[in-house]
């Protein structure tokens, strides 16, 4: 059962893996690879649940990267920015502004995909899911914290 869940979670992070397919990207390919394992173990997902999960989830992840690509690339020039001092008063309010509708828009989209899959799945597996992703990223930064300091040596 576990096998086949897999099989189907892999069919639908095909997507992600194609997109994820230029160079310098093997470590977010084994991260997201790692990831959809990690969370379809936690799930726990009968074939019918993980067949209505993961496109909604995978087309989730792609607006979330597209909107911290945007962030970034907006945000940018105030990390360029070595002195507060050297802004305006009136660049630095919009420098904050811009982070608040960032934070709006990443809530609005997390808002939006909650009820998506609340449509499709019981509330204890959206649960889990909010869940697993969070233990997934304790373990991926417990990980890389342990991991930097032996490639400094």
């Amino acid at each position: 059962m576990m096998k086949y869940i897999f099989i189907v979670a892999f069919f639908f992070t095909l997507p992600l893996a194609a997109v994820a397919q230029r160079p310098g990207n093997d470590r977010m390919e084994n991260i997201e690879a790692h990831k959809i394992a990690f969370l379809t173990q936690k799930l726990d997902l009968n074939p019918e649940q993980a067949k209505v999960l993961w496109p909604v989830y995978n087309a989730w992840q792609k607006e979330q990267a597209e909107l911290r690509k945007e962030k970034y690339q907006k945000m940018i020039s105030f990390r360029k920015v070595t002195e507060i001092d050297e802004l305006s008063e009136t660049e630095i309010e919009a420098l904050i502004l811009n982070d608040f509708n960032f934070k709006q828009r990443e809530m609005n989209l997390d808002r939006k995909y909650y009820y998506r899959l609340k449509a499709i799945l019981p509330i204890k597996i959206i649960g889990k899911l909010y869940r697993a992703e969070e233990a997934f990223k304790r373990e991926l930064l417990n990980k890389y914290r342990t991991v930097r300091p032996q490639q400094k040596e």
